[in-house]
């Protein structure tokens, strides 16, 4: 596992506070590896879930950061979704 994930995962959780996340969702990082957020919280992992979202390091890191809207992202294909949209809103909810 590389260290840009163990870094998101570390920086997801903080951001949650402890919170699960109701459904499940699953974050690649392209080059880095994948990121599983559900009700236990952030994990690494490849799990099947109800969403995927993909985005560059850049990009990810800048959403965790606060720096790039998850929305714009999607809009401006710089972050791609592939399942239930509707949980990638509520995610979306959880990263603001």
């Amino acid at each position: 596992m590389s260290d840009v994930v163990n870094e998101a995962v570390t920086a997801l959780n903080a951001k949650m506070d402890g919170a699960g996340f109701d459904g499940s969702a699953k974050f690649v990082i392209e080059d880095e590896g994948a990121i599983i957020i559900d009700g236990d919280g952030a994990r690494a992992g490849d799990d099947d879930t109800d969403v995927t979202l993909t985005a560059s390091a850049e990009v990810f890191k800048a959403i965790l950061d606060g720096e790039q809207n998850p929305t714009t992202a999607f809009m401006t294909g710089k972050l791609k979704v592939d399942g239930d949209m509707g949980q990638a809103m509520k995610l979306s909810g959880v990263l603001s």
